[in-house]
C-alpha cells in the first residue's frame, strides 16, 4: 500500500464543502484540502439517471489515515452515500510529502 494517498469527495454546496475541508484540516485528518468550484455530476440513484449541482473536495494525507478521514466526513456530510474515493499517491515531491506527514496525525 502507498504511504499517501488523494482522497475524491463530492459535496451538495460551498458551505458544505468548506465545513468539511476545514474539519479535516483542523484535526489532521488531511494535510490540504481544495475545494473546486460548483461541477455537474450525472450518476445513477436509486434506479435513475440524476443530475445535480456539485462541489469537489481533493485531500492530500496519508493512507493509514483513511478510515478516519471517512468516519469523520460521513458523519459531517448530508447525503446518504456520499463519494468518498482514496487514490494511492504512488509518487510525489519529496519535500511535499515530508510536509504532508508532518501536517497529519501520525496513525
Amino acid at each position: 500500500m502507498s504511504e499517501h494517498a488523494v482522497v475524491l469527495m463530492t459535496a451538495p454546496d460551498a458551505a458544505c464543502a468548506e465545513r468539511i475541508a476545514r474539519a479535516l484540516v483542523e484535526e489532521q485528518l488531511a494535510a490540504c484540502v481544495n475545494v473546486l468550484p460548483e461541477m455537474k455530476s450525472i450518476y445513477r440513484w436509486e434506479g435513475k439517471v440524476e443530475e445535480s449541482r456539485e462541489v469537489l473536495l481533493v485531500a492530500k494525507t496519508r493512507s493509514s489515515l483513511f478510515p478516519s478521514l471517512e468516519a469523520r466526513v460521513r458523519a459531517l456530510h448530508p447525503y446518504q452515500v456520499p463519494e468518498i474515493v482514496s487514490l494511492p499517491l504512488t509518487e510525489g515531491s519529496r519535500p511535499y510529502l515530508s510536509w504532508v506527514d508532518d501536517s497529519v496525525l501520525h496513525a
